[in-house]
């Protein structure tokens, strides 16, 4: 068995009235991700794993912010995406290690949610996916409550026949 490891990472300013979308899920807070699609961070980044994982490039290669018809697509259709890619390259999930970094709002609560969701679109059982939240400690973009950013680890299997 062929293994693959893939490191992903987005980030997307933060911005008053927008919807916050993160791990497939909605979020209700006064700031939301802005961004061409709906700027889920943490699905941007598994995406990025992923396809990095496989060598076939990025999220921005395959779903440009130039196009259109990305213009507030929800996520969960771009990971889609991507799953259906990997498996036509003959890869299946082996894990994803993720983690938010964000000041507010608390998004422990929301882990199982979020992993129930993403599972349900990636065809995979909620164990092969972790997911964990920290602050930057009141530093950075993060810590300023500029932004959100989310980091990724994915492992992705091919039986070699």
């Amino acid at each position: 068995m062929k293994i693959r490891i893939g490191y992903g990472y987005d980030v997307h300013q933060l911005e008053k009235g927008r919807d916050f979308w993160l791990g497939g899920i909605q979020l209700t807070h006064t700031h939301g991700a802005k961004g061409h699609s709906d700027a889920d961070v943490l699905i941007h980044a598994i995406c990025d794993a992923l396809l990095g994982a496989a060598n076939l490039r990025d999220i921005g290669f395959h779903f440009p912010d130039t196009d259109p018809q990305y213009k507030g697509i929800d996520s969960k259709k771009l990971l889609d995406e991507v799953m259906k890619l990997l498996r036509g390259k003959g890869y299946a999930l082996g894990n994803i290690d993720a983690t938010i970094c964000l000041e507010a709002p608390k998004v422990n609560p929301h882990i199982p949610e979020m992993r129930k969701v993403m599972a349900e679109v990636m065809l995979v059982s909620e164990n092969d996916i972790s997911i964990k939240a920290t602050t930057s400690e009141q530093m950075g973009f993060v810590g300023r409550k500029e932004g959100i950013a989310a980091h990724v680890i994915a492992l992705i299997c091919k039986s070699e026949v």
